[in-house]
Order: C-alpha cells, then structure tokens, then sequence
C-alpha cells in the first residue's frame, strides 16, 4: 500500500518586472527580476518504493510526459541517493505558460523527496542544472533574481496582495520570444525601495518592464487581450505578463475582491484559465 507523504505545493512563478540586462556569449541571457510566488499551483506527493515513478492526474495532466523528459524525474536522480519513490504530480497549472511551472514542481520535489529520505537538499549549482528558476522555487517567496537567476536577494517587508493569473490557452515558446527579443542589453532595475502598502508596490511595477512582454505579444498577440481583460476588473492596481508569457497576472489588495475578478474573466472568456491567490512572500 503506498503511503503518500501530504501534498507539497509547488505555486506559480511570477516575474512582477523582468529586464534583460545582457547576454552572455555562451548564449545565456542575465535578468534582473522582481519574483513573488502565487497560492496557487501544483501538488507533488511521494511515498517509499523500490524504484523511481511519476504518475501525473489534475486537470491539466493531460499530456504532461512520466518519463526522464519530467523535470520531477530529474530532479529526484539529482538527490543521487539510490532510493525509490513513487510520485505523483497533481497538475493544476497550464503548460508552458511563464509561471515556472516545471521549475516549481521539481523543487517542490527536491523538498518532499528530502525530508522523506532524511538527506539534505541540493546546493545551489547543482540545482542550476534543472534550470535557471531552480535556485528561485527552492525557497518560495519574494525575491529580487538576477544573474541567470542564481543571485537572489530576499525581499522582506512585502505588503499583503492578492494575485489573479490567466492564461489564454495559448503555449508560448521561450526561445521563441527570446529570439523575437529586439534589445538584449537594457537597464537593470533601480535599488528597491520600501513598500509600505500594495499600491507603492504597484506603482513600483508599473514603472518597471517585462522586456519579453513586447516579443511574447509578437509571437502570440492575444496576450494583449488578457492584460487587457485584467486591467479592466475592478480593484485591480497592475496588470502584466509573467516571464516569457502566455500568463499574465494583475495584482489586488483584497481576497474576494481578486477572486470576483478571476470569476469576471472565466465567466466571459470560458476558454481562458484563471486562478486567484495570495502572493507569497
């Protein structure tokens, strides 16, 4: 009988800002990104077994491959401790959609899979192998990332916010947008200042860029749509794409205020996923 461990979250990603501040000549590109996590995301679970397994249910399981092509699989061989498990990976967020959803889930299960064997968790670099949002997922929270995403600053004093995320149904390639990217060397973000209420925090955004968003709307243009969608519902202080998109997030000072919104969206674009959640930091 299997004895799954309790569900360990693996929430969304959002880049509140995202400036591309350079690229390396082995072809990486450096960041300089404001990061929150979203309460909102996937589910690992995982119990002793004699040999490594994936299954994946949810309701955007559909698709998502249970072999060594998972980042979850990759990342359980990393902790390299010979042991078995079987995992589950309950999937409620859309494919590549610009909330580090890969990322997250295998660190979440680098967390599950580390207290149940009692070994510890990877470093750093070695988690940088998975991905460049590894280091960030490892420690959900508010954090300023820059670099590949290896140089992480805690941001501490975060106001309370809620979040609203939707995404059109749309994948987006992430070497696609960086290849539409026209500027490669734009400027970071100032030194952060204090944030003391959600809208200096909005402000803050809105002065702020996503440097992919204007190459992700070139590649797939109804990511227009949605900033628009969520700029339009009442209450909300800032709209924009996440990471390389199609998500786009809008932020919001109240629970049930973001959850009438995500409510309003799904209800007039019943094609759309939308989630709400309270930003975690």
């Amino acid at each position: 009988m299997r004895h799954e461990t309790a569900g360990v979250l693996a929430p969304a990603k959002v880049n509140l800002t995202l400036h591309v501040t350079g690229r390396r000549e082995d072809g990486y590109h450096l960041l300089d990104s404001l990061v929150v996590f979203c309460g909102v995301g996937d589910v690992i679970r995982v119990a002793p077994a004699d040999r490594l397994s994936l299954r994946v249910t949810g309701p955007m399981g559909a698709g998502i491959p249970v072999d060594d092509s998972n980042l979850v699989l990759r990342a359980a061989r990393l902790l390299d401790t010979g042991k078995g498990a079987a995992i589950t990976l309950e999937k409620h967020l859309p494919m590549a959609s610009g909330i580090g959803g890969g990322s997250s889930d295998a660190a979440a299960t680098l967390r599950a899979l580390a207290e149940m064997w009692g070994v510890p968790l990877p470093e750093t670099r070695a988690t940088m192998a998975l991905g460049a949002d590894l280091p960030v997922c490892m420690a959900p929270g508010a954090w300023r990332m820059q670099g590949l995403g290896e140089e992480l600053a805690p941001l501490s004093g975060l106001p309370m916010l809620w979040m609203v995320l939707v995404n059109p149904g749309v994948p987006v390639s992430t070497p696609a947008v960086f290849k539409a990217l026209g500027k490669r060397d734009n400027p970071p973000m100032p030194a952060l200042p204090e944030f003391p209420d959600a809208q200096a925090l909005a402000d803050f955004v809105a002065r702020q860029r996503n440097d992919l968003e204007p190459a992700a709307r070139a590649v797939a243009p109804v990511i227009g749509d949605v900033v628009d969608a969520i700029a339009a519902t009442d209450g909300c202080l800032v709209a924009r794409m996440s990471g390389s998109g199609a998500t786009c997030f809008g932020l919001y000072t109240a629970a049930d205020i973001a959850a009438v919104a995500a409510d309003r969206i799904r209800a007039a674009r019943p094609e759309w996923w939308a989630a709400s959640g309270p930003v975690i930091g």
